[in-house]
């Protein structure tokens, strides 16, 4: 009997001799990172942590995060035309609905229909309202409801809800891992409801107690929000990573100010090389008095009298500003042209280059929108608007038929010659069609070629003919107009 006593000491004590022996390696491991080293007076890192996605990005946590960027958005003329901006540049006129179903009758109905629901709704504001939405509270909320004053066979209507109002009641709150603050989950991680406070916590009209919160189907909530941790349920500002820069870009600015205030203000100096043996009583120092306009005035005999210098803003100023909007805005993924409004600096080339990461984000986050907003209206928009043409249940009408596609608007060229030949080109290689370069400026194709034909006709009536355009000589390339402008500036530098 002893002797399995003793087998199971040795056992133990082997045991822990290996744990020992790994903690070891591990610990020569770590060291082996600069990255895990740790100085007694580097607190670089002293704020890191080992919290998970949705405890990081807490109730507190994030409602600290909306209320500064929302201060430095409605504070800060960069924060809030970058945010501006994006939504432009990102929603613009809104997108444009292609339906693709085999009948063309059925496709003009939905798409003209569309139309007016979209306008009636006004659509495109609330997608801009939401992309400004996530990026200052970090996460946009619409609710699907109904809207019995709206002219439109669909009476659907989106809700926007603050960020605020989603949170779940006192009374309702869990300790498990099937909710998070508003969202409650099934088994396998799915949004099953949200709660949403029926006024906002911040209006005056707010009042704490059992019940002033309702539940939301979650197939009637949309919630956008850019997730960037594996298991991140609620989203933060976008802007976040910029805060403490919007705040000292504006520090800075107030300080360069008060400098050159203080400097403008003091009209001139006194100073003179005498002792104060050989001055007297003439003046003290720090002593002030005021000058009438247009005087000319006799100076004590020792004195002269100067003016202060003024060095504000400095010569870095302009150099300083540039490089903070341009960290300010790299969380946006946003140019410095299009966030400080000012392409002085710019040739062609680099703006070109420039627009390209940042179109491309903004076709990322377009891609986004269709699957998690417009996916998700079209289907309730078609399933209302069928059941009202055929008088079918929605729950009865076969949706898969129905294929569609999305357009949207697209930065115009800066040359549209240039830009029309480059369209020629891409129509004539097949690599677009004409739905295609119609939706980037927000028209419809079929009702523009039956716009054309009808005034092709008029003009045959008329017996007007049309003017052939000359052909230009061929002009440099794109890439040899960037050269050249590269060139110049490079001699204007010069």
């Amino acid at each position: 009997m002893f002797g399995w006593f003793r087998k199971r000491a040795r056992a133990r004590s082997s045991m822990a001799t290996r744990q020992m022996a790994i903690q070891a390696i591990q610990s020569r491991l770590r060291a082996s990172y600069d990255g895990t080293a740790t100085a007694t007076d580097d607190r670089h890192w002293v704020n890191a942590d080992g919290l998970s996605a949705d405890a990081a990005n807490s109730k507190t946590v994030r409602q600290t995060l909306r209320n500064r960027t929302r201060y430095e958005v409605a504070n800060g003329g960069y924060a809030s035309g970058m945010i501006r901006a994006l939504a432009v540049d990102m929603i613009a006129t809104g997108p444009r609905l292609q339906m693709l179903h085999p009948s063309k009758a059925v496709n003009e109905q939905l798409e003209k229909e569309w139309q007016r629901w979209s306008k009636a709704t006004r659509l495109a504001k609330t997608l801009r309202t939401m992309v400004k939405a996530k990026v200052t509270d970090g996460e946009a909320f619409a609710v699907l409801t109904h809207n019995s004053t709206l002219p439109t066979l669909s009476r659907l209507q989106l809700r926007l809800v603050e960020a605020d109002q989603i949170t779940t009641p006192f009374e309702k709150q869990t300790i498990d891992s099937s909710q998070v603050d508003g969202i409650d989950f099934d088994n396998e991680g799915n949004p099953i409801r949200y709660w949403m406070l029926r006024e906002h916590p911040g209006s005056d009209t707010f009042t704490t107690g059992f019940g002033n919160a309702d539940p939301v189907d979650a197939a009637a909530m949309i919630h956008w929000f850019t997730e960037d941790r594996p298991g991140q349920h609620r989203g933060i500002p976008d802007l976040t990573p910029s805060l403490r820069l919007f705040a000292d870009h504006r520090r800075y600015l107030r300080a360069a100010i008060r400098a050159a205030e203080t400097v403008a203000e003091i009209a001139a100096v006194m100073k003179t090389t005498q002792t104060p043996e050989d001055v007297g009583n003439v003046a003290e120092p720090m002593d002030t008095f005021d000058l009438e306009p247009g005087s000319v005035t006799v100076l004590p005999e020792g004195y002269e009298l100067g003016q202060l210098r003024a060095e504000q803003p400095t010569t870095t100023y302009t150099q300083f500003n540039e490089t903070i909007v341009t960290e300010e805005a790299r969380p946006l993924l946003m140019p410095r042209n299009i966030a400080t409004g000012d392409s002085s600096s710019y040739n062609y080339a680099s703006g070109r280059l420039d627009h390209q990461t940042y179109d491309r984000a903004n076709d990322v986050e377009r891609d986004d929108i269709e699957t998690v907003i417009l996916e998700r209206v079209f289907v309730a928009w078609l399933q209302e608007t069928l059941a009202v043409l055929s008088g079918i249940a929605p729950s009865d009408i076969d949706l898969t038929i129905y294929e569609h596609a999305w357009f949207w608007s697209r930065r115009g060229h800066v040359d549209p010659q240039k830009e029309s030949k480059a369209q020629e080109t891409r129509l004539n290689n097949l690599t677009t069609t004409l739905a295609e370069e119609y939706a980037q400026h927000g028209k419809d194709w079929e009702t523009q070629l039956r716009q054309r034909a009808k005034e092709k006709e008029l003009m045959a009536e008329l017996g007007l003919e049309t003017v052939a355009v000359a052909q230009d000589e061929p002009e440099e390339t794109e890439a040899e107009e960037a050269d050249a402008d590269d060139e110049t500036a490079q001699a204007t530098r010069d």
